[in-house]
């Protein structure tokens, strides 16, 4: 059965179903969705994308039902990636696709279980969550008869490898992704739609716990301007109100001015395809020089005050603990590893088994699992 097209209101810069690549099994579908709304739908419902409902964005998932975890703030950055799709006429189900396997290879405990993995996998090739993204949707997921993985599009798999932020460069990219050339437009949104969303969820994350205040984010000129417009707007809102119309505000502003700058880009590059930004091989989505500069003292803002508070870091380094006493314990008695992961153990070695059962853990199970291992009273 063929696959229906999009819709045809798309850019010529925009990826298409039509001009994809194509998968690297060949498949017999059972309708005719586009190519990239068939990834969406499978990222959607596969196993890892369920379990970021229990992994930590910056505050673990026990310490309230309030929280952003990985699920909400992937849900959060493909409503905003395909605001700004809609807004430029580009592929918004490749882009939604895109936001929500951005995580799928994230480890409990957030960036510290990254970090704590990678440490204990030099030697045996390290461990970043973009690749750990990849080999998910690549190998680790089993739904299919014919194959492992979930055989997402060329262009998806392309724009997870090559997926950055401050937090997460791509370190090794295969020769199949075109290395040293930038990714489709909808892949370059999604850096910026991921910065955004945890910017602002995070502030408002910060002043539920009371770990940031209104009065430290007067310190915030780009805060401090959106917040007094709205105040001025309504005189008399309340704090709990006043913080979620900064924040949707923020929101729109830093949308309205990634767009901006994008449009102004393709039209100083003359993009009227996906060939000729590879041609041009220059990123096109970023902020302009006034809002890049406010946003970088926001993030400086919230790395100081936030994610280095020191009850974050308490968690920080117990989540260090819980990480590195596993693989430990599971690389000096691998039987422990459950039977589906001891069978991997000849194709992949044992290290890098161990990682993707650890990075595959939520905080919880990961809780569960440690207590089950070293608590004497525990059931195993």
């Amino acid at each position: 059965m063929t696959e229906s097209s999009e819709r045809n209101d798309l850019a010529g810069y925009a990826c298409t179903s039509a001009a994809s690549r194509g998968r690297r099994h060949v498949e017999e579908f059972r309708d005719n969705r586009p190519a990239f709304e068939r990834d969406r739908d499978r990222i959607i419902h596969c196993a890892a994308f369920r379990r970021l409902e229990y992994k930590t964005q910056v505050f673990v998932n026990h310490e309230g039902d309030y929280y952003r975890t990985r699920l909400t703030h992937s849900l959060e950055v493909a409503q905003i990636g395909r605001a700004i799709a809609r807004k430029l006429h580009l592929n918004e189900e490749l882009t939604e696709a895109l936001a929500l396997a951005h995580d799928l290879g994230h480890t409990p405990f957030g960036h510290t279980g990254e970090d704590v993995l990678n440490r204990l996998m030099q030697g045996y090739g390290g461990f970043e969550h973009n690749l750990q993204s990849f080999r998910v949707v690549d190998e680790l997921e089993e739904r299919y008869p014919e194959f492992n993985g979930l055989n997402l599009t060329w262009e998806l798999r392309e724009g997870i490898i090559k997926h950055a932020s401050p937090y997460d460069a791509p370190t090794e990219i295969m020769a199949e992704f075109l290395p040293g050339l930038v990714p489709s437009i909808e892949a370059q949104i999604i850096n910026y739609a991921d910065e955004i969303a945890y910017n602002n969820h995070d502030i408002d994350d910060g002043l539920k716990a009371g770990y940031i205040t209104l009065e430290m984010l007067e310190q915030v000129d780009l805060w401090r301007e959106v917040c007094c417009t709205v105040k001025q707007k309504y005189p008399a809102i309340d704090d709990k109100r006043l913080v979620l119309q900064t924040v949707s505000a923020l929101i729109g502003i830093l949308i309205g001015d990634l767009c901006c700058t994008i449009s102004s880009n393709i039209a100083t590059h003359e993009i009227t395809s996906l060939e000729k930004l590879r041609q041009v091989n220059r990123t096109m989505a970023h902020f302009g020089d006034v809002i890049t500069a406010r946003n970088i003292e926001l993030k400086r803002f919230l790395f100081k005050n936030l994610y280095r508070h020191h009850k974050v870091d308490k968690m920080r380094v117990k989540a260090e603990i819980f990480i590195t006493r596993l693989f430990e314990t599971y690389l000096r008695f691998p039987n422990l590893l459950p039977p589906k992961y001891q069978s991997r153990l000849e194709m992949f070695g044992l290290q890098r088994v161990i990682c993707d059962y650890i990075a595959g853990m939520t905080d919880r199970f990961a809780l569960d699992e440690y207590k089950r291992l070293f608590e004497p009273y525990e059931r195993v």
